[in-house]
């Protein structure tokens, strides 16, 4: 690997580590919530994991953008800027569910070329660059080889959110005929795709710090990361992640 990719890659990696510590000192505890203008919650756990993350890139990459759930956005001058969300899942977190990860990418000129995902109470790391692989606790990474849409395991966030973002045709159709459909939800879901432990995840809202490491990961692993139009991308504001094999046969379910 480049050093161009290992030290930002190894960057990535502690970072999140380090985040998923602060977050774990709160987890299982009365914490307090609070809700955002978007009613979405937030706790002190989210803030304290993106504060720790944001100290980290000052030191290591002070030139950098950062993009950051909770704080927003900071400009860079180096063409590169690093997009955070301190806890993927915090509706999961607050209720001391344990699927809940820290996220971390880098995206420059080229687009996303890093991602790191790390689910502190499973601990469970999986880390991509682009061209070198995917990785899951030091292990290569890959999508499943499932080719029939009969034999998939599907995955959402929230199944009230399809009908309340206009998917609830959509949905029905992939829900109807898939093997096996569980609400493994946020990254999580998308981390199990990857990891080939599910075909497919869906999800009708995203932000790009929902969404920035999961590109890489995905398609370093071998599967799709896209909008619900097919483009690979993390700003499509909707997104879905597929084995690959399975690409098309959502396209065909979700086309209008």
């Amino acid at each position: 690997m480049s050093d161009s990719l290992r030290g930002p890659l190894d960057f990535a990696v502690d970072a999140a580590w380090q985040a998923g510590k602060v977050t774990l000192r709160y987890f299982q505890t009365e914490i307090q919530t609070e809700r955002k203008e978007d009613q979405s919650p937030v706790t002190i756990a989210d803030r304290e994991a993106e504060a720790t993350i944001r100290q980290l890139l000052a030191s290591a990459y002070p030139q950098d953008g950062i993009l950051g759930e909770e704080f927003g956005s900071e400009d860079g001058t180096s063409g590169f800027r690093w997009i955070i969300d301190p806890i993927d899942g915090t509706k999961s977190f607050v209720q001391g569910v344990p699927l809940y990860g820290v996220l971390i990418a880098r995206e420059g000129p080229q687009g996303v070329d890093i991602g790191c995902v790390y689910m502190p109470a499973l601990d469970e790391m999986v880390w991509a660059a682009r061209g070198e692989g995917c990785w899951w606790n030091g292990r290569r990474a890959a999508v499943s080889a499932v080719g029939e849409w009969g034999e998939a395991s599907i995955c959402y966030t929230s199944w009230p959110s399809f009908s309340e973002e206009g998917r609830e045709r959509e949905w029905a159709r992939l829900a109807a005929t898939a093997r096996l459909r569980r609400g493994w939800g946020d990254c999580y879901g998308h981390i199990l795709v990857a990891t080939g432990r599910a075909e497919a995840m869906f999800d009708p809202v995203m932000n790009p710090w929902d969404c920035g490491p999961l590109l890489p990961i995905l398609e370093e692993a071998g599967g799709t990361f896209t909008d619900w139009r097919g483009e690979p991308t993390i700003h499509g504001k909707d997104a879905f992640s597929t084995n690959g094999h399975l690409f098309e046969a959502v396209l065909e379910r979700i086309a209008n």
